[in-house]
């Protein structure tokens, strides 16, 4: 059974930053591609970022493309985002994911999830 457990969300203001974090255990981390979601208030889930083992096979959403980066350290079993410029529209519930083998799209179906970590940004 794969875990995902998220951390770093918080209270921030427009224009700082955050780092998401996700600590996967229960699986072989390097054959999983890993995903970053979020869901606001009232609107669906929505994609955010993907990586497969290597910074390069990444994949972001339009809306955060050169704000964002995700990372991984295949070493911890941890995904990071890195978030920067945030905006109040950023303020959501944000989930990691992880589904085996490569797929970094962003309709990509996944099958473990955690349990999500608040961000919030101020105007």
């Amino acid at each position: 059974q794969v875990q995902l457990v998220e951390s770093g969300g918080g209270l921030v203001q427009a224009g700082g930053s955050l780092r998401l974090s996700c600590t996967a255990s229960g699986h072989a981390f390097t054959d999983y591609t890993m995903g970053w979601f979020r869901q606001a208030p009232g609107k669906e889930r929505d994609f955010v970022a993907a990586i497969w083992r290597t910074v390069p096979s990444s994949n972001y959403a339009d809306s955060v493309k050169g704000r964002f980066t995700i990372s991984r350290d295949n070493a911890k079993n941890t995904v990071y985002l890195q978030m920067n410029s945030l905006k109040p529209e950023d303020t959501a519930v944000y989930y990691c994911a992880a589904r085996y083998g490569f797929d970094i799209g962003p309709k990509t179906p996944y099958n473990y999830w955690g349990q999500g970590t608040q961000v919030t940004v101020s105007s």
